[in-house]
């Protein structure tokens, strides 16, 4: 038929043979038209879902908050600076009153802090670190806080030498970010997610109190004072600088900076909240931390004079 295409031509031919034999194959170099290809599969969306109304409101409080303290020039991100010195003196002792007490007794529930003597714990194996998003959390927001997770992961990798890489699979540092309703019904899921977490750890989640903003809790291996576990709960509710000040806090106190020290500045380890983000003083105690002049299981007695001599090289290099 004049004006007939080729394509047509060829449609018309595979039909004959069809017709006239049921087992016939198309010829191989035959190709279906563009609107006749199977259509690629579109990956299924995360669900997102409306927050409640208690959420709603930790919101708008976390929100006013956070307005509060920046007008007190608190939540600094500036590290520091001319106004904040520290000697190696100073750096020592924050450092034995940063990782060689602890905040809360492990049936404080987390409600009322009773700091007393430690051991240095820290990590002796890779990080394997995921993070988790109640339903109501929105899918740019998950996407900045994993990647906020990511980079911070990495600079602590830096710091201390642990490997850390992010992963789903048999994580054992977990970094959830719970609105009001899911962190309330956490319980099973946080015993999934980190077996032998303490019961008084388990009801410190589930109970916190407002005015705390986030937390970590760690599992100890059986028998050593090294890190088995970790979990982080950040509030889903929280804006932008203080769900970022969180992230550096808690993933930073998961290394093993446990303990918080009014004396510690420039430092977010101090629950002034004078500092947002993880400062050149809290590097060098991380550094610190995973000297390998100092193990796992010593005691402030055995670690200070070790912590002293750590202290005067780090700042005899410049590094304050």
């Amino acid at each position: 038929m004049a004006g007939q295409s080729s394509l047509s031509v060829a449609l018309a031919m595979v039909a004959g043979l069809l017709a006239g034999c049921d087992t016939a194959s198309p010829p191989e170099d035959v190709v279906p038209p563009p609107d006749m290809r199977a259509a690629p599969a579109v990956p299924d969306l995360p669900l997102v879902t409306e927050p409640s109304a208690a959420s709603r409101e930790l919101a708008a409080h976390y929100a006013r908050l956070q307005n509060q303290m920046l007008t007190q020039n608190l939540l600094r991100s500036d590290g520091g600076g001319t106004d904040t010195p520290f000697t190696d003196t100073m750096l020592a002792r924050n450092f034995v009153q940063i990782a060689l007490a602890t905040e809360y007794q492990d049936n404080s529930d987390f409600l009322v802090q009773r700091p007393s003597q430690s051991v240095l714990h820290r990590w002796d194996k890779p990080i394997r670190m995921n993070v988790v998003f109640s339903d109501t959390v929105p899918l740019a927001r998950r996407d900045q806080d994993r990647t906020s997770v990511s980079a911070f992961a990495a600079r602590l990798s830096r710091l201390t030498g642990v490997p850390i890489r992010q992963s789903d699979d048999n994580a054992n540092f977990h970094v959830l970010f719970l609105d009001e309703d899911d962190r309330r019904g956490a319980a099973a899921r946080l015993r999934a997610l980190a077996p032998g977490i303490s019961e008084a750890s388990l009801r410190g989640i589930v109970n916190l109190p407002r005015e705390q903003l986030c937390l970590v809790a760690a599992v100890f291996e059986p028998g050593r004072p090294v890190y088995a576990q970790a979990v982080v709960v950040i509030r889903a509710e929280h804006p932008s600088l203080i769900r970022t000040a969180c992230i550096h806090e808690e993933l930073a106190q998961g290394m093993g900076l446990a303990n918080d020290s009014d004396a510690a500045r420039p430092s977010i380890f101090n629950d002034s909240e004078e500092f947002a983000l993880l400062t050149r003083h809290d590097e060098l105690l991380l550094r610190m931390l995973y000297d390998p002049r100092l193990q796992p299981g010593m005691d402030p007695a055995i670690a200070t004079p070790i912590v002293r001599q750590i202290a005067r090289e780090l700042l005899a290099q410049g590094s304050s």
